[in-house]
Parts: C-alpha cells; sequence; structure tokens
C-alpha cells in the first residue's frame, strides 16, 4: 500500500506543488485533504506556469486522478473558475473527484471573514478573506453546508436558515451590516449542483479500494506545519491541520496504510501573514530573498516575508508529521552569497533552547542563534546529480539534513518541472 503524505515543513509555499508535480508521473491518485483556496501551487510545465489554488497539483499529470477529500472546504465559483482557466489551456480536468462530505465555502461565510479581519485592526490574523476560517468554524459547530447538501433543497434550506439566524444577529447588531436572505443563498449553492454532480464521489472508499490494489496515492496537505490550527504559531495559523495526521481525518484513511511522509523545506524561510518569524530579515538580504526567489503569495498576491534557514523549526516538523524524507526546494535562489546565515538554536531571555518553545510567549521573544556556512557563486540551475553541485552548496545540504532530523532525497535547483535533483526515490 504505497500511500505517501506530502506537506509543508514551514509556514507554507516551499514548493509543494513542484514536488506533487514531480511525483504526478507516479502515482494514481493525488489527494488534498485540508485547506481551501486559501492555498496555492505554482507547477512550472516547460515553458507554462500553471497557479493553482484549490485543485490537487495531481490534475496536470495524464493519467492521475486528482480528490478533493473530505476535509477540504469547497468555494464553488473558485473551483469552477479554476477548472475552466485549466480547460482552457488544454488541460484535461474530467476525472476530478470531490467528496460528498467536503464542506462548501457559502457567500456569507466570505462575509464574515472579511467584516471580522476588518474589525481586528492591528490584532488580524491575516486570513485570505475567503471564508476559510468561518467555514470551518461552522463544520465545528456543526451547522456547516456539506456538498452532499445540494442534493436535497429541503435540507439545505434548513442549515442555512439556521445559519443566518446566528449570523444576520451579528452582522446587523454588531457589525452593522446588511442581513442576508436565505433564499438567495439557497438559489445561488443550488445553481451548482448540477455542474458539480459529476465529480462528487465517496472518496473515503475510492481511496482505500485503490489502497486495497496497491495503487499510489498521494496525499497533498495545502499551508504548512507552522500553519497547523493545533500545531503552528497559533493564533497566527490556518483553521485545519496540514500536518500528517490530518491526512487520515481529511481523506478518511487510517494511520497503518501511510507508508512514507515528505517534508518540504525551503532553502530559507518564508511566511506571509501576521505572527512570529525568528528569522526574518529586515535588510537588504531579506530583499534580494524576495526578489531572486520571487517570493510573492500565489493566492494572496502579497509579498512574503523572507528569513534564513530555521533549523529549529525543521526539527519541530520532523517530530510532529513523522517525516521519513525531506524534499528541499529552491536552492538556486541562494548562489551568490559569500556566506549564508543558518539557524540553528534560539536565544530566549539569555538561554540558549535547541527545540521549538511550546510556549506562544517564549517563541515571541526568541532571537535566532546563527551558524554561518561558506556560500558559492556558481550557477546550479543546470545540475543533474548531487556531485554536479558546488562544493560548498553540498555542504549546505548536508548540514541542512543533519541540523534537520531526515533524509534529503530531492532537490530543487531551478523553478522547472526537470529542475530538481533526485537523490532518493519516494517510491
Amino acid at each position: 500500500m504505497p500511500a505517501l503524505v506530502l506537506l509543508g515543513a514551514q509556514w507554507g509555499d516551499e514548493g509543494k506543488g513542484k514536488a506533487t508535480d514531480l511525483l504526478g508521473g507516479s502515482v494514481d491518485y493525488v489527494v488534498r485533504y485540508q485547506g481551501g483556496n486559501n492555498a496555492g501551487h505554482t507547477v512550472v510545465v516547460g515553458d507554462q506556469k500553471y497557479a493553482l489554488h484549490l485543485l490537487p497539483s495531481g490534475i496536470l499529470s495524464p493519467g492521475c486522478t486528482p480528490v478533493i477529500g473530505n476535509g477540504v472546504v469547497v468555494d464553488p465559483s473558485v473551483l469552477f473558475s479554476e477548472l475552466s482557466g485549466l480547460n482552457e489551456r488544454g488541460v484535461d480536468t474530467s476525472k476530478l473527484l470531490i467528496s460528498g462530505n467536503a464542506h462548501i465555502i457559502t457567500p456569507y461565510n466570505v462575509t464574515v471573514d472579511k467584516v471580522t479581519e476588518r474589525f481586528l485592526g492591528k490584532r488580524k490574523i491575516g486570513t485570505t478573506g475567503r471564508g476559510i476560517g468561518p467555514t470551518y468554524a461552522d463544520k465545528i459547530n456543526r451547522m456547516g453546508i456539506r456538498v452532499q447538501d445540494l442534493y436535497d433543497e429541503s435540507i439545505l434550506t434548513q442549515k442555512v436558515e439556521a445559519a443566518l439566524d446566528v449570523k444576520n444577529q451579528m452582522l446587523t447588531k454588531f457589525y452593522n451590516r446588511r442581513a442576508i436572505a436565505t433564499d438567495q443563498v439557497v438559489g445561488e449553492l443550488l445553481g451548482y449542483a448540477e455542474k458539480l454532480r459529476p465529480y462528487v464521489a465517496d472518496t473515503v472508499l475510492v481511496l482505500n479500494q485503490a489502497l486495497e490494489q496497491d495503487k499510489v496515492v498521494l496525499f497533498e496537505g495545502g499551508q504548512g506545519t507552522l500553519l497547523d490550527i493545533d500545531h503552528g504559531t497559533y493564533p497566527f495559523v490556518t483553521s485545519s491541520n496540514p500536518t500528517a495526521g490530518g491526512a487520515c481525518t481529511g481523506a478518511g484513511v487510517g494511520p497503518t496504510k501511510i507508508s512514507r511522509v515528505i517534508g518540504i523545506l525551503k532553502a530559507y524561510t518564508t511566511r506571509v501573514g501576521a505572527g512570529p518569524f525568528p528569522t526574518e530579515l529586515f535588510d537588504e538580504d531579506g530583499e534580494a530573498l524576495r526578489r531572486i526567489g520571487g517570493e510573492r503569495g500565489v493566492t494572496t498576491g502579497r509579498d512574503r516575508r523572507c528569513g534564513w534557514f530555521d533549523a529549529v523549526i525543521a526539527r519541530y516538523a520532523t517530530r510532529v508529521n513523522g517525516l521519513t524524507d525531506f524534499f528541499l526546494t529552491k536552492l538556486d535562489v541562494l548562489t551568490g552569497w559569500e556566506q549564508i546565515p543558518v539557524c540553528v538554536a534560539y536565544e530566549i531571555d539569555g538561554k540558549r533552547v535547541e527545540e521549538l518553545p511550546y510556549s506562544q510567549t517564549d517563541f515571541h521573544h526568541a532571537k535566532p542563534v546563527y551558524e554561518m556556512l561558506p556560500g558559492w557563486s556558481e550557477d546550479i540551475t543546470g545540475a543533474k546529480s548531487f556531485s554536479d553541485l558546488p562544493k560548498n552548496a553540498q555542504a549546505y545540504v548536508k548540514a541542512l539534513e543533519e541540523m534537520s532530523g531526515a533524509p534529503i532525497s530531492a532537490i530543487g535547483v531551478g523553478p522547472g518541472r526537470d529542475e530538481t535533483i533526485q537523490i532518493n526515490s519516494f517510491l
């Protein structure tokens, strides 16, 4: 049962799309198991660049079945816009499967997300404003709308009405916004029902049967470990579980069926949105990383905050996910630095700390302790094997591997599909 989980080992934006695409030709199913269109994956195929937000990256691999699992929240308008864009570029999207148990992002979820962030002002979390958090909140509060509800108008109407009984009180009396009409929401959602119908399936059954038949299934996480609702830098996190355990609940497969867990690491560190970031740079080095790395959010369009590699975070990701491998991306971005700092520990209240502090306060005050590694000036984008890399680049990779606690099995040396060094097979 070759089931692999592939996830971000930092704050997201590590290049998961490239890694998923690399494996796409070898796997039978690629499954998104959490998040929504607040995630963004960029995949470069030849001279074509694809920006995916909700769809699994495997949709670009012929022969692979892309799946949106029960743990994902789905905005139908975004889904069909993304499908339409791919169809226009000649991509076959007909094999997509969507869990009937996935929750729908309704228009009122988007409204609540936007007005709440606006109200928080300087205390805002930095959400994408796409209704993700409120939809997960409705799910937990047992008042969410699932894909399957679109096929029973009576149930759908009752659920929307119950949700708006609460939300309209908040919108009108607290936020001074106009109330949202039940029939307007129901009508909009019902308008998607027949378009969705060809894709809706019992994906839990499909995936478990596939594993029993020795099919290769890849579970693709959105965001990253440090944005996990339970294990991330709370409250500056997403509303779901991008960590490996989320693959089991978000796709409906047991943990004993997972064979490999691959963490994606950027050769430096970035994050989008608010929250602590010990190695963040506010100087010309940070600006250079942003410019050379093209560090702008695929979904948000916001500039990413940039900093040096943080080995403390990498070790933490190894631990909470049970990582078996790392895929190191964007090594080429570091070409040109004489010396490259790597954060090996933190200083908190004058004490050296080598593991991620569980206290939010301690992490907020953590100062990076750096070790300087020699850089390289040679262009590495044409490297096809580890031995092709300059000696200092090899030493940098080996140092990161030792500090992070799991083998680096692949290295991205450029944005292209073929600009990857494979050291160990993931299958």
